[in-house]
């Protein structure tokens, strides 16, 4: 591509200086010729005013020989036989005695070729009525003076521009060429699975949209595959819930084969979910992915809470936990698939069982304000060390302290927040452990902090007052 562009310029900028220079080269020589030819006619007419008055030799060659051609040897006057006078051949003499003859016979001045250049002949008329031939010799430099410098100067102004014309068709080449390359480049390498392929938004505009187009593609491919990632790891993580179920069915049963058994199979189970739910976090592309809601999605947080504290109470009542809920007498929308919340709630309330001694107590309180509505989870645990930490996907493990864990429960919870504009928070709970306060906001296009102005300050005013509401409910 680069070297058809320079070999297109090259023909295009060839055809364009010959086009102008090779008419520009004739007619500088055609203007050189008229420079001599009219300087000649010049030296003539300077003779016509002797010649009206005399045609005496002597006083012919004196004019002849003081006059600027006659004086260079360039200058012949013929004077025809005039009465007794013979006719006259004064000057250096080159022209034919044919073309004197023709030029006295139609009057006017006519140019003849003799060796070494040209001669004018120009008639003039006597006073007795006969015509007179003035002759002067035009040399072949002067024909040609300037021309030869002129054509040269006009080769050396074409080459300087084809050459200048190569130099920027090459750069323009160079600057379609490497786009089009880092463009084929990206595919490749995104084609070979490496999704950290991007190719510079800069060139022509067409290869500049071709590169926004492929980024854009790039972005959603990985974004695609997180999401999918991200699903097959979250679907694999609700499993967990019944999961525990299981585990405290299993240690409830005593000893025996078959209950060894059990446990025996119940741990795998365990390690074999964690495994899938490992592969899938870390195979899964560095990209922030929400929690998809859906158009029109939504369900009523107190019905779903009421159904899986009703579910958890039962493990609660095994393990000698007291079990407390509140606020789910009246029905509370949030803009939140049932199913997600679902899964944040049991993320939630397994973190409990898995990461508390048994027989400590928890409690789940639900608060509807205007703007948002609050859930708290709180425990009489140990706490959390490291509560920023446990809010990062894959390290909650690490910040509470445990073994076996994913590291995905509170981020399905925080996703779930952040995907209304609400977020979550980790902190001491009044019963001595760790307190999840999940901030859901009702109108996902409000963000959670407020904005700025008088309708930031309104809104963060009602979040406190929401917070102290929950707080005090809790209490």
């Amino acid at each position: 591509m680069r070297w058809a562009l320079v070999r297109v310029c090259l023909a295009v900028t060839t055809m364009v200086v010959a086009a102008f220079a090779i008419p520009l080269g004739l007619v500088i020589q055609e203007m050189a010729r008229d420079r001599a030819f009219s300087a000649a006619e010049r030296h003539a007419a300077g003779m016509g005013p002797t010649l009206s008055i005399t045609t005496d030799r002597a006083q012919l060659t004196r004019a002849v020989a003081t006059s600027e051609a006659g004086g260079d040897g360039r200058m012949a006057v013929y004077v025809p036989a005039v009465g007794e006078q013979p006719a006259l051949r004064i000057g250096d003499r080159r022209a034919a005695a044919r073309d004197v003859a023709a030029t006295r016979a139609e009057g006017r001045a006519r140019t003849a070729g003799v060796p070494g250049g040209f001669a004018l002949l120009q008639p003039f008329g006597l006073s007795s009525g006969e015509i007179a031939v003035v002759e002067i010799f035009v040399p072949e430099s002067e024909v040609s003076n300037g021309v030869t410098t002129a054509w040269l100067v006009l080769a050396g102004v074409g080459v300087a521009l084809v050459i200048g014309s190569v130099a920027v068709a090459d750069r323009l080449g160079v600057r379609m060429v490497q786009p089009a390359r880092r463009l084929v480049g990206a595919a490749h390498d995104l084609g070979e699975g490496k999704l950290g392929a991007r190719v510079p938004e800069d060139g022509p505009t067409e290869l500049r949209l071709a590169a926004v187009a492929f980024n854009s593609m790039a972005d959603q491919v990985v974004q695609l595959l997180a999401n999918e990632r991200e699903l097959a790891a979250d679907l694999s993580h609700r499993l967990r819930t019944p999961l525990t179920v299981l585990r405290l069915n299993a240690a409830s049963l005593g000893d025996g084969a078959a209950a060894e058994q059990t446990r025996t199979a119940v741990e795998r189970l365990e390690r074999e979910v964690d495994t899938i739910i490992r592969t899938a976090r870390d195979a899964k592309p560095q990209t922030a992915a929400g929690v998809h809601t859906g158009p029109g999605a939504g369900c009523d947080a107190a019905e779903v809470i009421r159904e899986r504290m009703e579910f958890w109470s039962a493990l609660a009542e095994d393990e000698g936990r007291e079990a407390r809920v509140a606020g789910v007498e009246q029905p509370v929308w949030i803009p939140v698939a049932r199913a997600d919340l679902v899964a944040a709630v049991d993320a939630l309330l397994g973190n409990v069982f898995r990461h508390t001694r048994e027989g400590a107590a928890f409690a789940v309180d639900v608060h509807s304000g205007e703007d948002a509505v609050i859930v708290l989870v709180s425990d009489a645990g140990g706490g959390i060390a490291d509560p920023g930490a446990a809010l990062a996907r894959g390290t909650s493990g690490a910040a509470t302290g445990t073994t076996g864990s994913t590291g995905l429960g509170l981020d399905i919870v925080r996703r779930l927040a952040e995907s209304t504009g609400g977020d979550v928070r980790i902190g001491r709970s009044v019963l001595g452990g760790t307190e999840v306060r999940l901030w859901i906001q009702r109108d996902p296009r409000r963000p959670a902090a407020g904005g700025r102005g008088r309708r930031g300050a309104v809104r963060r005013r009602r979040r406190v007052r929401a917070e102290q509401g929950a707080k005090s409910r809790a209490d």
